[in-house]
Order: structure tokens, then C-alpha cells, then sequence
């Protein structure tokens, strides 16, 4: 498969809006492109992310940074920005005092901060709101493990409040993201059934499996008839990981691939800070291309200057 062009949105005019297309329309016609890790431009900002919440401590806290780094995404060339609500939760904004109704408005407020920063793009910007998995919420790293010990009607009445809030706010797609066990994935399809707007779905992988250890191509298998999936793919994964989630994704599923993987820098708790070098190169997104990668960006490590990088090489 040779890789499509990228898909490009030029405005009537200055004194008109660009044309409003589908994200699902989009990816019919090319490779569209990505935001970044929303956390590495909020620390280069100057935040301080060491909280249960994350990045979403600042939708309460410091909303304009998070707009800020969304608008250095958009700089960049990003066509889709994944909003601020990957950790944001009802019950971890309980922990923090903050009430049902104030929590329901923080989460709306992800999703129109993404918008107010691709306002004045002089292209179509697509605004994709996270929906982290139940580990996120734990804020120990189970979103790495998965099998929480919940059933999957459990798992569904964690998810729709959020889902409900988010979908109330009408963002351009739900991005289902960091889903380490495929039982979940499942649980949240069926919650995004319920409100009717598009979702794609990205599993975090090791190797050839879900991080809870089922294989690719069964976790796939749950999204392939399911025509409110406008994608499927990996994130949050090393470069290598993707390299065959790709394939497997498209031949599994027959839709347009997500794939925003890490830099593939490690982390060293000891020395609290990343080792290594990036693989994250061209050759890469080249062959995720072939494989029918149609909507790439970049999750942990990868910045606004990358992601600038990769909007010139998809369209070179």
C-alpha cells in the first residue's frame, strides 16, 4: 500500500471558515496528523505534573496552560489535539474536593480548551477527547497491567459519567486510549455506543499483545465491525512495539490505523530521569504508512518540534 498524502484543509478565504469535514471523511483521503505528549509541553511550560491527576490537576488549576500547550501543537502543524482528560475522572476530582457538578464542567472545559486553541488555524482542526482507562484513574501504573479484578458492567458504570460528560461537550471523536486489556475495550465501546459519537480505539501494547497479555489480533478483532470506529491502533508504546501492531491492526480490522508511540527513551527511576535514544525516526513512520497508518502523531516524549518534524515528512 502506498502511503496516502496528507490530508490538507485550506481556508475559502480569510474572511471564511475552513470546510468542515468528518475526521472519519479525512482519513478516507490521506494521513492526517497528530498532536504530541500534551504533558511535555506543559512541562516545558514550567508545570509541576507530579500529581495523582496529572495533567488534569491544571483543567482546576492553570486551564490557560493547558490551552497554551495545545496552541503549540497547533503551531506545529497538528490536525487533531487529544484533550487534557486522559486522568481526569469523577472519582480522582472527588479525592481532590472538587464536586460531581464542578468535575462534570472540568471535563467539558478539556474539550473546549482544545477547541479555543485551533480557533484561527486557517485549517479544520479536530478535537479528540481522551478517555483513559480505569488504571489512569488509579494513578499506579495499572494502566500498564490492566486486569483490575473488575467485571466488564463494572468497568461500564466507571466509564459512561465520564464518556456522558465528555459527549455532552461534543468533541469530534472520542479517543479511547492507553486501553491495556481488550475486556476494557469492550467495556468502552459499548459506553460510547450510547452517545453515537465516532471513537477510535488504542490499545498500549508490549510485544505482540495487549499489556494484559492478549494477543494483538484478538484485541483488534473487537473493533472490526463496529462503523463507529473510525480508527484503531497503539499509543503510549515503544516505536518497535508499533511496528507490527500496525499491520495487524489494518488486516484485523480493515480501518484507517492510529499509531502515536513514545520516543522509545526509557524512564530510570533511579536517577529519575530518561536514558537512551530516540527511535522514533522516518523510516519508521514511513513503513507505518505502508502498513496503513492514516492518523500519527506522538505520545510521551515526543514535542511540538517533533511533531513539526513528522507533519513535513508525511508531506514530503
Amino acid at each position: 500500500m502506498e502511503p496516502g498524502p496528507v490530508a490538507q484543509h485550506v481556508p475559502a478565504g480569510p474572511a471564511q471558515d475552513p470546510p468542515v469535514r468528518t475526521l472519519g471523511a479525512a482519513l478516507a483521503e490521506g494521513t492526517v496528523l497528530l498532536d504530541g505528549g500534551l504533558s511535555n509541553q506543559l512541562e516545558a511550560q514550567g508545570c509541576d505534573l507530579s500529581d495523582e491527576l496529572w495533567s488534569a490537576r491544571l483543567l482546576a488549576d492553570a486551564p490557560h496552560q493547558i490551552e497554551a500547550a495545545h496552541t503549540a501543537y497547533v503551531r506545529a502543524g497538528a490536525q487533531v489535539l487529544i484533550t487534557a482528560g486522559y486522568q481526569a475522572t469523577f472519582e480522582g476530582f472527588r479525592r481532590r474536593g472538587i464536586g460531581r457538578a464542578h468535575a462534570a464542567e472540568l471535563l467539558a472545559g478539556s474539550v473546549e480548551l482544545a477547541r479555543r486553541a485551533g480557533e484561527g488555524a486557517g485549517r479544520q482542526i479536530w478535537v479528540a477527547a481522551s478517555v483513559g482507562p480505569y488504571g489512569a484513574m488509579l494513578a499506579d501504573g495499572s494502566e500498564y497491567r490492566g486486569r483490575y479484578g473488575l467485571s466488564p458492567g463494572e468497568l461500564e458504570t466507571f466509564h459512561r459519567p465520564r464518556v456522558a460528560a465528555l459527549a455532552a461537550a461534543r468533541p469530534d471523536v472520542l479517543a479511547l486510549e492507553t486501553v491495556p486489556d481488550m475486556d476494557e475495550a469492550e467495556a468502552l465501546l459499548r459506553v460510547a455506543g450510547e452517545f453515537g459519537l465516532p471513537v477510535w480505539l488504542s490499545y498500549s501494547v508490549a510485544g505482540d499483545r495487549t499489556r494484559a497479555g492478549q494477543p494483538l489480533a484478538e484485541a483488534f478483532e473487537v473493533a472490526a465491525g463496529n462503523g463507529q470506529v473510525v480508527a484503531v491502533g497503539v499509543n503510549c508504546c515503544d516505536p518497535a512495539d508499533a511496528d507490527r501492531a500496525v499491520g495487524t491492526a489494518a488486516e484485523v480490522t480493515g480501518k484507517p490505523v492510529v499509531v502515536y508511540p513514545n520516543s522509545g527513551e526509557r524512564w530510570d527511576a533511579g536517577r529519575r530521569e530518561w536514558a537512551g535514544d530516540s527511535t522514533f525516526d522516518a523510516g519508521r513512520v514511513r513503513a507505518w504508512q505502508e502498513a496503513g497508518a492514516r492518523l500519527v502523531g506522538g505520545c510521551c516524549r515526543i514535542g511540538p518540534a517533533r511533531i513539526g518534524e513528522l507533519g513535513e515528512l508525511l508531506t514530503a
